[in-house]
């Protein structure tokens, strides 16, 4: 997996807006297909001027009337999963490979706890990439290249354990070493080189980058 600064905005081909807290600068990701959101964020989306492809959920949080015609409605009413976590698998049913998402973090903290928990259990059915103020995070494969982020921070937060992590091109690589939720995690390092490698053997690993910029 490899992530470039000159090309990562522009892979996802769902852009996915949810019910957290939108960044203060929310350009659109280039070169995407379609605009979803969930029902606690259509009206929020209205007002920055986008206008969705589809909105989705329980509609407890908008009537279904207040929906412009020409945006695709999809009732979700299921109460034993999250807005997000059903908005997600409407996009890995309809075929897409990867998702970028605005308002996964801020607000409700226990909301952001369950995104997290969603980004998780679908990991491996799609590439899921949330973006907020700060940079972006996401759950990285078992190989990844982080490319033209010098001098960026970078955090690595076992999810809620990775085992024989390496990583080059940052200030305090570590060499096969286990990292757990538990015991020690690994914030706030930062990006040296042009290019910084992570390798690990097993486990879940959600690395924040930071870039203001994104």
């Amino acid at each position: 997996m490899k992530i470039d600064r000159e090309t990562h905005k522009s892979e996802a081909q769902v852009v996915l807006f949810i019910n957290g807290q939108f960044p203060e600068k929310m350009p659109l990701l280039a070169n995407f297909e379609k605009v979803y959101c969930t029902d606690g964020a259509y009206t929020k989306l209205l007002k920055n001027g986008i206008q969705p492809d589809l909105v989705s959920g329980d509609f407890d949080s908008l009537s279904v009337s207040e929906v412009n015609a020409e945006t695709k409605i999809v009732e979700t009413p299921d109460q034993n999963a999250t807005d997000f976590e059903k908005i997600l698998k409407i996009i890995i049913e309809e075929g897409f490979k990867s998702v970028a998402v605005y308002g996964c973090s801020g607000l409700e903290q226990d909301h952001f706890l369950g995104n997290l928990n969603s980004m998780l259990r679908h990991k491996d059915e799609i590439e899921i990439r949330c973006f907020d103020d700060f940079g972006f995070y996401f759950f990285a494969e078992n190989y990844i290249e982080i490319i033209d982020f010098q001098d960026e921070i970078i955090s690595l937060f076992p999810f809620p354990e990775a085992k024989n992590i390496y990583s080059e091109g940052v200030k305090y690589p570590l060499n096969g070493e286990n990292l757990s939720i538990t015991t020690r995690i690994g914030t706030r390092n930062t990006i040296t080189g042009n290019i910084a490698e992570i390798r690990f053997s097993s486990g879940n690993l959600l690395l924040f980058v930071q870039s203001l910029n994104n």
